[in-house]
């Protein structure tokens, strides 16, 4: 039988990446899951939870003992790994471009090692998609929080008193994230534009009732990859897009950025003189603060004020602040990518290592860092 192990996250991440029902589904396919007793409390999974759902709940050492298989959200170390059974799959949000000494230390295990980031973006492996589903409640979280930061009503409201007009809600970038923020922030009451370099996102934002900001020129028009990401911009149609929002922003109450190319640093859509420009009271929230944010001022992790009263916050985990929900999302990405990679009938692994999804996320594999992105430190 194959055992798939979970073991408690860092003291920083409150996710679990496994939960009863995918603990359930698990089972279906013919494997027992060992829980480090503790694991999912805080995602208000209890250790009766887990048992009740059929899982072996035990210390992490005894979880970890010559599992096949190693879920985690965050990159687990290099010495959990190496309690698995020789050449063991491990599946986790890796953070891959980051700390590239780690993710040396996790191949040289000897593991075949899935970074879920890699997934690639196709029809088949949305269900797999854990840059999706994490985002969107990022995304939804943003609103919220910014919301409750800006310390005022975000709809319109008509009293006898007078009338208090609908706040302004910005959003750069709209990939998952930036939709769900849109979306988010007119069920609320906003009024709401978006911005962002990919002409196919126009369309997208309009359909939400959202009104689109940007410079609609011929690199615009070709601006997005075949894969749906933003191409990096010449610094030309920067410098016209960065006029346009900072005339726009300065009337903005809520401003949440986005903006991200994988592998790179985030792009800085916001400068200091725009902060400078915006409203006492106007918050902006910035989701790209873990790689160094879309904002100037951005401090990741923290939320500043600035001396015009302008509040900047930064967030590092988002998803993870609603960890209940992003959990169950998260376990099901995980359960939709390891049943490709069972045996229905024999119920054991069969992992057929040509099939585009398994070779995309493939980090490491026979002692080896394999994937294409990552086979030069620089």
């Amino acid at each position: 039988m194959v055992t798939i192990a979970v073991a408690s996250e860092s003291a920083d991440e409150p996710r679990i990446a496994v939960s009863p029902d995918t603990i359930k589904k698990f089972a279906a396919l013919g494997a027992k899951v060992r829980v480090q007793s503790g694991a999912g409390l805080r995602s208000r999974i209890s250790d009766e939870a887990y048992k009740a759902a059929g899982a072996e709940v035990v210390s992490r050492a005894d979880a970890l003992a010559a599992a096949d298989v190693l879920l985690a959200v965050r990159r687990p170390s290099a010495e959990d790994v190496k309690a698995l059974k020789p050449g063991a799959i491990v599946a986790a949000m890796l953070d891959p471009y980051s700390d590239r000494d780690g993710i040396d230390a996790l191949a040289a295990t000897g593991a075949s090692v899935f970074s879920m980031e890699f997934m690639p973006r196709t029809t088949r492996a949305q269900s797999m998609d854990v840059l999706s589903s994490q985002a969107n409640l990022a995304g939804y979280k943003a609103v919220v929080d910014g919301a409750a930061m800006f310390g005022q009503a975000l709809p319109m409201m008509m009293t006898p008193a007078g009338t208090v007009p609908a706040a302004k809600a910005f959003i750069m970038g709209v990939g998952v994230a930036g939709l769900q923020a849109i979306a988010t922030a007119r069920r609320m009451g906003a009024q709401v534009t978006a911005t962002d370099v990919r002409p196919a996102t126009k369309e997208q934002v309009q359909s939400l009732g959202a009104k689109f900001v940007a410079v609609e020129d011929e690199e615009f028009k070709q601006a997005q990859t075949a894969t749906g990401y933003a191409k990096p911009m010449s610094p030309e149609y920067q410098a016209k897009q960065a006029e346009l929002v900072a005339q726009h922003i300065k009337n903005q109450d809520l401003v949440i950025t986005t903006a991200l190319i994988p592998g790179r640093p985030a792009p800085k859509l916001i400068s200091r003189a725009m902060v400078e420009s915006m409203k006492p009271g106007a918050v902006i929230v910035d989701l790209a603060a873990e790689r160094g944010g879309n904002c100037e001022l951005t401090e990741p992790g923290k939320t500043i004020e600035t001396p015009n009263g302008v509040k900047i916050f930064a967030p590092l985990n988002l998803a993870g602040t609603i960890a209940v929900n992003a959990s169950s999302l998260y376990a099901k990405n995980l359960l939709a990518f390891l049943d490709i990679m069972f045996d229905k009938k024999e119920k054991t692994l069969a992992v057929n290592w040509d099939d585009d999804l398994i070779k995309g996320t493939l980090v490491a594999k026979d002692g080896a860092v394999v994937h294409p992105n990552l086979q030069s430190k620089t």
